[in-house]
């Protein structure tokens, strides 16, 4: 690279780094915001309402994606992700600031959305101008290795918000950190504002975009361009479902969601997930640039594709083999004495009430309750119309109640000693034994999953660049991507999350990512081109 080459390289991926940086933070402390903003819920409902409150960031990308893609193709590209970084850092900031549910009750979870929603419009803006406004400075051939220093920047985001995490965890008391030390992390945005505003300052305007101002050549109306013609519109409905959305959750599964499944499912202690995820991370997080790379020598078809499907055939013996080194107690005491829900199945509900409007008191609600709040994977077996609700461990028989009955309270004191009592003479953990998790098998684990991810993601960049027209690109790449990314990934954790407290099975929710990169390897395999050798100097 030649000295400016380098300077655009760094000074948009450490930006964009500190943009992902924001976003996911949150995501990482979702368990305590469950508590601090969502108190008036059930554990369940309310971690799952935080996670979605995480997913609502997601949900607005691609609308940033169409305000700030117009803005880029209109009046640049520096300028545009310039705005974007701004928006994003004050309203890091201001999370960081908001009461809690206890001091300023609904306006709490009201505030937090809307400030999510901000950090998802400004993502929806970033991604875009970083990508075009690197790749339009790469010399030809080496597009993929330029740009695969942009995809790092997801990871590198989320791996800085795990350190900072750990590090405020390190020097602050459990019980202090979760009153209000979450804050710090975001508060320290701030210094990572300054620094990028500073660093984005001294770039120059994409050199392609300079020269279409300068001809005349650029796009009056980008979106009507992108999305209106169907010459353009076909290409990035191909991008959205043979490209982004598988690429999407093999991302998001690998690295967010295998943090999720550590601490909530596999009870491993918040600090240690961290450290572990941290770990695979540091293993993975090279292999988006040589993935990048290679793409520039073999195609990104063959690479993005092979990451689609090694996902979708690997996914459910990587995570039980996660189980089987993290929490081997849980592991065994599944295969020792099963545990079975024996309920009549209209008695049940999907139990996900995120305002507190209803209460879940039937027999078979509060078994499962009781069930998923201990970490507790069980089966579903339909009893007969009417029938009483049994929990079966193993050969133990523990009958439910109803919570709206009039010995209830009794009756929930004899359910809750018989259960716990049932599940520890099972040998069911409450929580992962740190002294029999196998660190150096998670860690490795989760690099392959992090691997799987740099496969799809490393190379992408390149090749959504590479699909549009220079003069509506801006636009065009960033729809697409971002409702692959915010809409199929994003919402991925909640989604996975609810289907396992749903029906038990720990590993259902994987069945999301599994259909979703099978459906995309497929569709990409038969309709996707190979772009690398293309020349993105075209107006269109």
């Amino acid at each position: 690279m030649s000295p400016e080459e380098r300077k655009v390289v760094f000074a948009s991926s450490l930006g964009t780094m500190f943009e992902w940086y924001d976003f996911f933070v949150y995501g990482a402390l979702a368990a305590i915001f469950s508590k601090q903003f969502f108190a008036g819920v059930n554990d369940t409902a309310a971690f799952i309402f935080a996670l979605l409150v995480f997913a609502a960031g997601f949900a607005v990308r691609p609308f940033g994606a169409l305000v700030f893609g117009r803005l880029g193709d209109l009046v640049g590209r520096k300028y545009t992700f310039l705005v974007t970084i701004l928006i994003m850092g004050f309203s890091t900031v201001f999370v960081g600031l908001l009461p809690t549910y206890e001091t300023a009750g609904i306006l709490a979870p009201v505030g937090l959305v809307a400030l999510r929603m901000l950090q998802g419009l400004a993502i929806g803006g970033e991604y875009g101008g970083a990508a075009t406004y690197v790749a339009e400075h790469a010399p030809p051939g080496k597009r993929g290795a330029y740009t695969s220093w942009i995809q790092m920047t997801a990871t590198a985001g989320l791996f800085l918000s795990l350190l900072v995490i750990l590090g405020c965890r390190a020097v602050i008391a459990p019980e202090a950190f979760d009153a209000w030390g979450w804050r710090v992390p975001f508060l320290m945005s701030a210094l990572l504002l300054a620094i990028s505003v500073w660093i984005r300052l001294k770039l120059d305007e994409s050199p392609i975009f300079k020269r279409m101002q300068k001809e005349g050549k650029g796009s009056k109306s980008p979106l009507r361009d992108s999305f209106a013609k169907w010459s353009n519109l076909k290409i990035v409905l191909l991008a959205l479902f043979g490209l982004s959305m598988g690429e999407a959750v093999v991302w998001y599964t690998g690295q967010f969601y295998a943090l999720i499944f550590l601490t909530q499912v596999l009870k491993v202690e918040p600090q240690t997930a961290n450290i572990l995820v941290a770990g695979g991370l540091v293993i993975g997080t090279p292999f988006f640039v040589i993935f990048g790379w290679l793409s520039d020598h073999i195609g990104r078809k063959p690479i993005i594709m092979a990451g689609c499907l090694l996902a979708a055939l690997t996914y459910f013996p990587i995570f039980k083999a996660i189980t089987h080194y993290a929490n081997p107690a849980l592991e065994l005491a599944q295969m020792s004495a099963p545990v079975t829900v024996v309920a009549d199945p209209k008695g049940c509900s999907f139990q996900f009430n995120p305002v507190g409007t209803a209460a879940f008191t039937s027999s078979c609600d509060v078994a499962k309750s009781a069930l998923v709040k201990r970490g507790v994977p069980y089966d579903n077996e339909a009893a007969p119309a009417g029938a009483p609700t049994q929990i079966h461990v193993g050969g133990v028989v523990i009958p439910s109640f109803d919570a709206k009955g009039e010995n209830a309270k009794a009756e929930a004191a004899a359910f809750d000693e018989a259960l716990t009592r049932a599940l520890a003479q099972a040998r069911y953990p409450a929580k992962a034994d740190p002294h029999r998790i196998n660190e150096a098998m998670v860690i490795l684990l989760i690099g392959i999953l992090v691997i799987f991810g740099a496969l799809t993601y490393g190379p992408i960049a390149a090749m959504l660049v590479e699909l549009f027209p220079a003069r509506i690109r801006y636009s065009s790449l960033s729809l697409p991507y971002h409702i692959g990314n915010g809409w199929f990934g994003g919402f991925m954790p909640p989604v996975a999350f609810a289907v396992i407290a749903a029906t038990g099975n720990m590993y259902d929710g994987l069945w999301y990512p599994v259909i979703i990169a099978a459906v995309t390897f497929v569709i990409g395999m038969l309709f996707l081109p190979e772009t690398k050798d293309r020349s993105i100097h075209h107006e269109g």
